[in-house]
C-alpha cells in the first residue's frame, strides 16, 4: 500500500448536486427552493437572529457579567511546570524566558499539580499557594515573598460649611 493508491470506501464520496440543471436531474427549475416567497429569490435570507420583525431572543435575554482585563494578569504555574525549569532561582524573568509565563504577566502564582522533586528559591513577583509552598519547602527549597506595598491616595478634605447667615431666625416673617 503507497500514499498514492489510497481511495476513500465505496459510497463514502457522493457527488455535489448541481441544481437548476434540468429536470432529469430531480433538482432543476426551482433547485430546491420551492415555489415563490422570500427565500426562493436571490438574496432572499434575511440577517441573522431575525425572527421577522419580533423582538429576536438575544435582545429580549438580558446582558450578564463583563470580560475582565486583568484575567491574564497572574499566570498559574504547575509545580510539574517547575520540575522541567534547569534554573535554581524561579523569578517572574526566568518563567517568562522558559515559556511557561506569557510576555505579558504582571505576575505569577504556584500551584499544586504535579511533584516536585528539585530544590528551588522562589523570588519575587512569584507566589505560592499554601499546598505549593509545602512542597517546594519539602524538596529542600524556600519561597521568598515580595510584598508590594501599594501606596494610598491622599483623602480629599471635605470642605467646611458655609456659616449660617447672621441674625438667624429674627430677619425671618412669620
Amino acid at each position: 500500500m503507497r500514499l498514492n493508491s489510497l481511495k476513500p470506501a465505496a459510497g463514502a464520496n457522493k457527488d455535489r448536486h448541481r441544481v437548476g440543471r434540468g429536470g432529469g436531474s430531480g433538482w432543476g427549475k426551482t433547485a430546491g427552493r420551492g415555489h415563490k416567497g422570500q427565500k426562493a429569490r436571490s438574496g432572499g435570507f434575511h440577517k441573522v437572529g431575525f425572527e421577522g420583525g419580533q423582538m429576536p431572543l438575544h435582545r429580549r435575554l438580558p446582558k450578564r457579567g463583563f470580560t475582565s482585563l486583568t484575567r491574564n494578569d497572574v499566570a498559574e504555574v504547575r509545580l510539574s511546570d517547575l520540575e522541567k525549569l534547569s534554573v535554581a532561582e524561579v523569578d517572574l524573568a526566568a518563567l517568562r524566558s522558559a515559556g511557561i509565563v506569557p510576555h505579558g504577566a504582571l505576575g505569577a502564582k504556584i500551584i499544586v499539580s504535579g511533584k516536585l522533586t528539585k530544590k528551588l528559591e522562589v523570588k519575587g513577583d512569584v507566589k505560592a499557594s499554601k499546598g505549593a509552598r509545602a512542597a517546594i519547602e519539602g524538596a529542600g527549597g524556600k519561597v521568598e515573598v515580595v510584598e508590594t506595598q501599594v501606596e494610598e491616595k491622599p483623602k480629599k478634605e471635605k470642605k467646611k460649611q458655609k456659616p449660617e447667615a447672621k441674625g438667624g431666625e429674627e430677619g425671618q416673617k412669620a
